[in-house]
């Protein structure tokens, strides 16, 4: 931990975390920066008292090569989100603090990584737990099937310029402008999602936002909600299972197991509509999804070799051309690419 003059930022978070009742006025508290992604500050503060607890600051413009701009008030969608999603089960999210929206920040719950590892990092290791993976597919399809259907929600998280600005645009929008020969296909799925009033989608599912806590799924980073398809955030989800077996393929076997673990046991959980159609909507984006972490906005950090990026490629637009009737259609299609490349 460093001490506040070692950080610009040290007078804006004093004032901001004494409005928000975290500090005294004159209380000395130290700072340590976290990664935070591209999309945001995150530090860790441990004040005199022995307070100890995370502050989030959204960014208005995104930590990436292209330029991607993003409403800072998204901020106090995952505030909300939080809250929301803590009203259904505490154990789901860290606990909100406080907030500062003027200066779209908010202050939550520490979890030490000793007692809540962070999913990816457990996967990047070839500890795939399918049990853990269906606990996440579980508590996923719970928050869906609590929102959906929910007038009060939907108006609550109407965030669609946030949620074309963070993810149709940056991912398949951006996407379809480079594939021309898949860009019917993926300009329809963007259009499905955009127009869809399902139930609340976080928006940001992935193993790098999930902490393995001791009682399950511990979801992190919802700056992205909106009220819309929930297929998007299992699919999502799933999709990054799929590129850690091109990363790591000698855990692929392993990822493959979480894949179908977590995608029963969301489909388990669905009560809102008809199963055939979420499954289809899901088999439908992933592709679309797959290729977004090659060529999009926000590639993937630990694909970078041109065999890996081909291999994906090929296997989205063949998918995005001619869909798979099933996740586990998909899932085994998935095996068998890449056991062609070992």
């Amino acid at each position: 931990m460093n001490q506040p003059s070692d950080f610009p930022e040290a007078a804006e978070l004093a004032s901001s975390l004494a409005a928000m009742g975290l500090i005294a006025g004159d209380e000395a508290f130290s700072i340590e920066r976290l990664p935070g992604g591209v999309s945001c500050d995150v530090w860790r503060i441990a004040t005199r008292h022995g307070r100890d607890f995370i502050v989030k600051r959204a960014l208005p413009k995104l930590r990436v090569s292209a330029d991607w701009f993003a409403p800072a008030e998204r901020s106090h969608t995952e505030v909300q989100w939080f809250r929301l999603v803590g009203g259904i089960d505490a154990s789901l999210v860290p606990r909100v603090l406080g907030e500062d929206p003027a200066r779209h920040l908010f202050a939550m719950q520490y979890l030490p990584p000793d007692s809540h590892p962070l999913w990816k990092a457990q996967l990047a290791a070839g500890f795939a737990d399918a049990a853990f993976a269906a606990a996440v597919g579980a508590a996923l399809a719970r928050i869906h099937a609590t929102t959906a259907g929910r007038a009060d929600v939907a108006a609550q998280f109407a965030n669609d310029a946030q949620f074309l600005a963070l993810r149709l645009e940056p991912y398949l929008l951006y996407i379809a402008d480079r594939h021309p020969d898949v860009a019917a296909p993926i300009r329809t799925l963007s259009r499905g999602i955009a127009a869809a009033r399902i139930a609340l989608m976080q928006g940001d599912i992935s193993p790098k936002n999930i902490l393995r806590g001791p009682h399950g799924p511990v979801f992190l980073d919802a700056e992205t909600a909106c009220y819309g398809d929930p297929a998007f955030d299992l699919a999502f989800c799933l999709n990054h299972l799929l590129l850690k077996g091109v990363w790591h393929p000698e855990f692929a076997d392993g990822y493959m197991a979480c894949f179908g673990a977590l995608a029963d046991a969301y489909l388990r959980g669905v009560g809102w509509e008809e199963l055939a159609g979420i499954e289809t909507r899901t088999a439908a984006l992933l592709p679309a999804l797959l290729l977004a972490r090659i060529d999009g906005k926000s590639p993937v950090e630990y694909l970078t070799g041109e065999r890996d990026k081909a291999l994906v490629r090929t296997f989205a637009k063949r998918l995005l051309t001619a869909p798979a009737a099933s996740l586990e259609a998909l899932r085994l299609a998935w095996r068998n690419s890449l056991s062609r490349t070992r």
